[in-house]
């Protein structure tokens, strides 16, 4: 996404419920399990593919601090042999996904284990019509079932300044081609920080780090759950 990413966060947050004020986290004790050093990584590599736009490409934050990064991170501290190759570009539409999905596929070492795929918030911030939005994502899955590789959608949805009848096309576009193609599914992507302004960066577009490591909590049980069963069974369940 670029700059007029502005619009989704700016607008879902001053039209939907107002945030409350987090509580600060407790500071880990010797007898916290998050104190307990993180479990040996094991198993063969999972190598997953994230393919978006600036929301995976980590604008405005430093190498390393990217959605895909701190999600590899977080895999690797549960035990899960990850690594993920970041193809998020920003202002990056499914149509300008799409076209990239084959030279991707085609330049990665073996086929994938996962494919993430978060797009379709510009397409909305430009005011595509959502029926191509839906012909370009069911596409991408398609080619991607011919390759029998698995997907998780990162979904999004359509800020309410576009009206009912663009938010009643767009929105069902991710669970239902989530359902045609049997993938994984995180129905809103930005939940978690779409309404809270102190964890967005001072463009008032795009997470701060603290907002991305919230969005890696509140999607790594699902990223670790889409993996082939072996690498579950490999890595030692996260401590509670």
């Amino acid at each position: 996404m670029k700059w007029k990413s502005a619009a989704l966060v700016a607008t879902l947050a001053g039209i939907l419920a107002a945030c409350g004020q987090s509580q600060p986290a407790p500071e880990p004790t010797a007898s916290d399990p998050a104190a307990l050093p993180a479990p040996p990584v094991m198993g063969d590599e999972l190598l997953i593919v994230a393919l978006g736009d600036s929301l995976f490409a980590g604008y405005g934050l430093e190498p390393g601090q990217s959605y895909p990064a701190r999600l590899e991170a977080a895999l690797r501290a549960r035990g899960i042999n990850a690594r993920i190759v970041n193809a998020g570009v920003s202002g990056d539409t499914t149509a300008d996904g799409l076209q990239r999905l084959d030279f991707i596929l085609n330049s990665v070492s073996k086929p994938p284990a996962l494919v993430l795929v978060s797009l379709g918030g510009n397409d909305m911030l430009r005011a595509v019509p959502p029926e191509e939005t839906r012909a370009n994502i069911d596409t991408l899955l398609g080619k991607l079932k011919e390759r029998k590789v698995p997907v998780m959608l990162l979904g999004m949805k359509a800020a309410p300044n576009l009206g009912a009848d663009y938010q009643g096309k767009f929105d069902p576009i991710y669970p239902n081609l989530a359902k045609k193609y049997g993938a994984g599914l995180v129905p809103f992507f930005l939940q978690p920080v779409y309404d809270k302004p102190q964890l967005i960066q001072a463009d008032h577009i795009h997470p701060t780090l603290e907002g991305i490591d919230l969005l890696v909590g509140s999607t790594v049980d699902q990223v670790a759950g889409a993996l082939p069963k072996s690498a579950a069974k490999a890595a030692p369940p996260a401590p509670r």
